[in-house]
């Protein structure tokens, strides 16, 4: 259990939140005491921690109306980009970790997910549907560069046939272009950019551990050439923060070669609030109050409202004032189009070895 409550900045230092704060499953809380020893004493930076998780399964099915997909999944829990608006830190309290600075530092390997993967959609009853990917946690987030989980979940799917479409940060994905240009070829693949905003000030310190806007414009125009079809996601936006750059977000991702593009507004569920707004304070203290009126009046006046149909975009004239940008410059730069679903009708479980042959 966290037994840290508050972190200096020193030992902070790349990282998104500032506190250990337990989860709320947790009865009891712990915070550092002094010791009563009068010495000086210097306390390590936090390192990121990893440890090994073998799943019994792996396809996560979600039943939710705001969302184009039917099943998920995760090569790990936890994610060291630490970006501190991320709604998925509240999944690490259902391991016993604080969903601030432990969501960012003790991380989840899933080193069994390919061969659970592949067990799960050999079953009998299963059909096929785009699962998705980099829903919760970034599957392109650093670790993956050594544990290489992620490359061998795609290569499960690519020879299942079976169609994805990620959502990434990451720019490590340029490294699967060789898989994913192949799957994309057969309307198997897609992905997601997610360019948050253009200032890279804001974006290190709203995404620490996040590679630079520019380098993530990068990542578009790369897979894009190699012919993956690749959506620029405005996400999350920002009221009086990131609000004023969604059309120059648009517009940089069209050029970098994007076909599509998508929105959704900063969600403060859980745990989340309580970290973001001690963010605020400590980086933008001028602006803190004018970013939480604008969140209260679409969420009926609270931090955040998780009904369903309003969760992802909010409602009143704020919502609808950026709804209406996103769709006039979408509509402007040609990303308003709707792209088609992803094929499923090539999906067939590759032989293995043993197999019995079919006669016909």
């Amino acid at each position: 259990m966290s037994a840290e409550r508050s972190i200096t900045a020193e030992r902070r230092a790349g990282r998104g939140a500032s506190s250990r704060d337990c989860g709320r499953f947790e009865r009891h809380r712990y915070e550092d005491a002094h010791d009563g020893w009068d010495l000086p004493e210097e306390l390590p930076p936090l390192r990121t921690e990893v440890v090994q998780e073998r799943p019994r399964s792996l396809i996560n099915y979600v039943r939710s109306p705001d969302v184009p997909f039917d099943r998920t999944i995760n090569p790990y829990r936890g994610c060291e980009h630490g970006c501190i608006y991320c709604f998925a830190r509240p999944s690490h309290a259902y391991l016993g970790l604080s969903p601030g600075l432990d969501f960012e530092t003790k991380l989840v390997a899933r080193p069994d997910a390919p061969e659970v993967l592949a067990r799960e959609l050999r079953a009998r009853r299963y059909r096929p549907q785009t699962i998705a990917i980099g829903t919760n946690t970034d599957p392109y987030q650093p670790i993956e560069r050594d544990r290489g989980i992620m490359r061998a979940c795609l290569e499960v799917l690519r020879d299942f046939n079976h169609p994805v479409a990620i959502v990434t940060k990451g720019t490590l994905i340029e490294r699967d272009i060789d898989i994913l240009a192949d799957m994309a070829r057969r309307g198997l693949a897609r992905v997601g950019i997610s360019v948050t905003t253009l200032d890279a000030t804001l974006a290190r310190r709203m995404e620490p551990r996040v590679p630079s806007p520019t380098r993530r414009l990068a990542t578009i125009q790369r897979l894009s050439a190699a012919g993956i079809e690749v959506r620029v996601m405005a996400s999350p936006v920002v009221p009086a923060l990131t609000d004023p750059e969604l059309e120059r977000i648009l517009e940089a991702g069209a050029k970098a070669g994007a076909v599509a593009a998508s929105w959704i507004m900063l969600r403060l569920p859980r745990e989340v609030s309580p970290l973001w707004r001690a963010w605020l304070a400590e980086h933008y203290p001028d602006r803190a109050a004018r970013v939480m009126a604008r969140l209260r009046e679409m969420h009926g006046g609270q931090d955040y409202s998780a009904d369903w149909g309003r969760r992802m975009r909010g409602e009143g004239p704020y919502a609808e004032l950026i709804a209406r940008r996103f769709a006039l410059a979408s509509r402007k730069l040609g990303l308003d189009r709707k792209l088609p679903p992803l094929r499923t009708d090539l999906f067939a479980p590759p032989a293995r070895a043993g197999d019995q042959l079919s006669l016909f």
